[in-house]
C-alpha cells in the first residue's frame, strides 16, 4: 500500500522555458493514472520516465487550456506507439465532444478505444470504484466548472494473528482466507471466536486530493478529511489575495488553511503564478499556517508508505 506521485507540471497559464502546465502521474496500490493534461504532458512523460503503457485513466479538472491541452497530443502519441487496450478519460461535460472532433478533423492514429465519463454534478460523487482504488470528485469554485479528485486505496485484507490462532487446533491453513476476509471462526463445540481475536487490522488505506484550480472554498475539507497528501492550487501569494478572489483562484495561506481544516499530514502547493520570479515564498507563507508544506516542482516525487 503506498502513494507514488509524479510531478509533471505545476505553473499556470502558458507554457515556458522551465515552467510547464499542470499535469501528475499518480500511482496508488498498483492503480496509474494522469490527472491534468496541459501542454507539453508527453515530453514531461519521457523526460521523467513514467511511462506510456502503464496508465489506464485520465482525470481532467477542467476545460481550460493549461489542464488538458496536451491531451490530443497525447491520445495521437499512444495511437502511434501502437496501445491496443482502453484509455477512459473522466472530465468535465464537453471533453468528449472536443476530444473527438479533433480526432476526427486531424484523423490522427488512435485504434484503441477510448471511454469517456463526462461529470456536471455539483455534489462530490464517487465516479470509480475497483479492486484497487475509490475516486470521488471534489467539487471546486473556479470560473468554470471544475473538479477535484479524491483517491482512495482499497482496505486490504486483515492481517492473521498466528500467536493466537495457534492456540486452536481446529483453525487450519484451509480457514486463512475467511479468517483475512473478517469472519467469524465456529470451532466443533459451537464456540466462537470472533474475527478480532485472531486477526489484526489492516493498515488505514492511504488517501491522496487533488484541488485544482479553485477560490478559497472551505467546504471541501469535509470531504478530504485527514488526507494524507493533499495537493492543492496556489496560484497567489496573499500580497494579491484581492486578485485572487477576482480570478476564483487561492493563495498559499489559503490553501495551508484548507490543510489545516482537513487534518491533512502533508501539503504540496502548484500552479504557481508567472508573475513570481521565486517559488521558495510560496512555502515560506504556507508554512506560517501549516508546517508540513512542500513546493511542487517539476520531476519532483511524493511518496507515501
Amino acid at each position: 500500500m503506498s502513494i507514488k506521485l509524479t510531478i509533471l507540471g505545476c505553473h499556470s497559464a502558458t507554457p515556458r522555458i522551465n515552467a510547464f502546465p499542470t499535469a501528475q502521474y499518480l500511482e496508488i496500490n498498483n492503480f496509474h493514472c494522469l490527472i491534468d493534461c496541459g501542454e507539453g504532458t508527453q515530453r514531461q512523460i519521457r523526460k521523467y520516465k513514467v511511462g506510456f503503457s502503464k496508465f489506464s485513466h485520465i482525470f481532467i479538472s477542467h476545460l481550460h487550456g493549461d489542464h488538458f491541452f496536451g491531451l490530443i497530443g497525447l491520445i495521437s502519441t499512444l495511437g502511434i506507439l501502437g496501445r491496443e487496450r482502453e484509455l477512459h478519460i473522466f472530465g468535465p461535460k464537453g471533453i468528449e465532444e472536443v476530444t473527438r472532433l479533433q480526432l476526427k478533423i486531424t484523423q490522427s492514429h488512435a485504434k484503441f478505444p477510448i471511454v469517456f465519463y463526462e461529470l456536471a454534478s455539483n455534489e462530490s460523487e464517487v465516479i470509480l470504484d475497483n479492486d484497487k482504488v475509490t475516486v470521488k470528485t471534489i467539487p471546486l469554485d473556479h470560473r468554470i466548472y471544475t473538479n477535484g479528485y479524491l483517491f482512495i486505496e482499497k482496505e486490504k485484507q486483515r492481517n492473521l494473528n498466528i500467536g493466537k490462532i495457534e492456540k486452536y487446533s481446529e483453525i487450519t491453513k484451509a480457514d486463512y482466507l475467511n479468517l483475512k476476509a473478517g469472519r467469524d471462526f465456529t470451532l466443533n463445540d459451537g464456540t466462537i471466536i470472533k474475527n478480532e481475536v485472531l486477526t489484526k487490522s489492516p493498515k488505514k488505506p492511504l488517501r491522496y486530493a487533488f484541488c485544482s484550480d479553485t477560490a478559497y472554498k472551505p467546504s471541501i475539507s469535509k470531504i478530504i478529511q485527514q488526507v494524507d497528501l493533499l495537493y492543492h492550487e496556489s496560484t497567489f501569494l496573499e500580497d494579491k489575495s484581492s486578485l485572487a478572489k477576482k480570478t476564483k483562484h487561492s493563495t498559499s495561506k489559503e490553501a495551508a488553511t484548507i490543510a489545516l481544516k482537513s487534518d491533512a499530514k502533508q501539503l504540496v502547493l502548484g500552479h504557481y503564478s508567472g508573475r513570481y520570479k521565486e517559488i521558495a515564498i510560496f512555502k515560506e507563507e504556507a508554512q506560517k499556517v501549516f508546517k508540513n508544506t512542500a513546493l511542487a516542482e517539476p520531476g519532483k516525487i511524493f511518496t507515501v508508505v
